[in-house]
């Protein structure tokens, strides 16, 4: 898969089938689109391209008020490709971009950039200055134009229907479970272990203390998944992993953190670049009376870790 950043050389994605969004977190929903997107661009023997951006345009319509991506454009780039398209086009969003119109946007990015032979969009699609462009409008342009358009509907998984937003919201609420099955994969946050207080490792728990996550974080509370660790930044092995984020308040500490217990793991974190997965949150963070009780507890933690960590592996 190539990937290109910008319009300035990016042959490789003319005279293809695109798709255009933001696609965080590339979720089932997106997951659909993506796979009529490279069922079509197969049948005419076209490439299939992914048109995103980065940042997202809230983050420079409305500063401060952009919500925290569901995945960086590092973890975009891969989700994509794993979706098996051709090209991937991140589009570094400025203002000249926000300000054209529909029939701008349409006529200098799709016809005379792209030069798309087809489109494959969800109905929710809207493009140009203030989201002026609706499907239908892009409907009535593709039309004009010869250009095929494809509308693929909404997904839904139980009673939730798939969505960036809905997503977001559930793992705010900690409800991350409920947020992989959606994104189609365990949600996962990334960051740099920094130095801590250093306490788990007196108690035989050590932890990674992680700094510098782009994603959006669940709420407080104890959480099950597992840790990549990789020392080249590809490849890597995983270990089961007791995830606390919030405060310590059996140590009285309030400040809101977020440490890792990798089970079965010695060696050197700090500095490295931890990929967490969180498949389940287990409990409240709660104040123990003791620490031998904290120990018992966190034993039962890293038990269920290992069980999920397992689940996940064998999927």
């Amino acid at each position: 898969m190539q990937v290109f950043r910008g319009l300035d050389d990016a042959a490789g994605c003319r005279d293809g089938f695109v798709s255009i969004g933001n696609f965080d977190g590339v979720h089932r929903g997106h997951q659909s689109m993506i796979a009529e997107l490279v069922q079509n661009a197969r049948r005419h023997a076209a490439p299939a391209v992914v048109f995103t951006f980065d940042p997202h345009p809230i983050a420079l319509l409305r500063p401060g008020q952009s919500p925290p991506p569901l995945s960086t454009t590092e973890r975009k780039i891969e989700l994509l490709s794993q979706c098996g398209v051709d090209a991937v086009l991140v589009y570094p969003t400025d203002q000249e971009l926000l300000q054209l119109t529909p029939r701008e946007f349409f006529d200098r990015i799709v016809l005379k950039r792209l030069q798309a032979r087809g489109l494959v969009e969800g109905p929710n699609f809207f493009f140009g200055h203030k989201r002026a462009g609706s499907i239908e409008t892009l409907r009535e342009f593709c039309g004009a134009a010869s250009i095929d358009l494809e509308i693929v509907p909404p997904v839904a998984v139980g009673d939730h229907l798939v969505s960036s937003s809905e997503i977001r919201r559930l793992i705010t609420e900690g409800e991350v479970r409920e947020a992989g099955a959606l994104l189609g994969a365990t949600y996962r946050v990334a960051g740099t272990v920094v130095r801590g207080a250093e306490r788990g490792r007196t108690i035989g728990f050590p932890t990674a203390n992680l700094e510098g996550i782009r994603t959006v974080l669940p709420r407080d509370g104890v959480y099950a998944g597992r840790a990549l660790v990789s020392s080249t930044g590809s490849g890597g092995s995983w270990f089961a992993a007791g995830i606390n984020i919030g405060g310590n308040p059996t140590f009285a500490d309030q400040e809101r953190k977020v440490e890792v217990h990798l089970a079965d793991y010695s060696g050197n974190l700090y500095g490295c670049r931890l990929v967490v997965e969180l498949a389940e949150r287990l409990r409240d963070t709660v104040r123990f009376d003791g620490i031998e009780k904290l120990k018992t507890q966190l034993a039962i933690d890293i038990d269920r870790a290992r069980a999920l960590a397992n689940e996940i592996s064998n999927r």
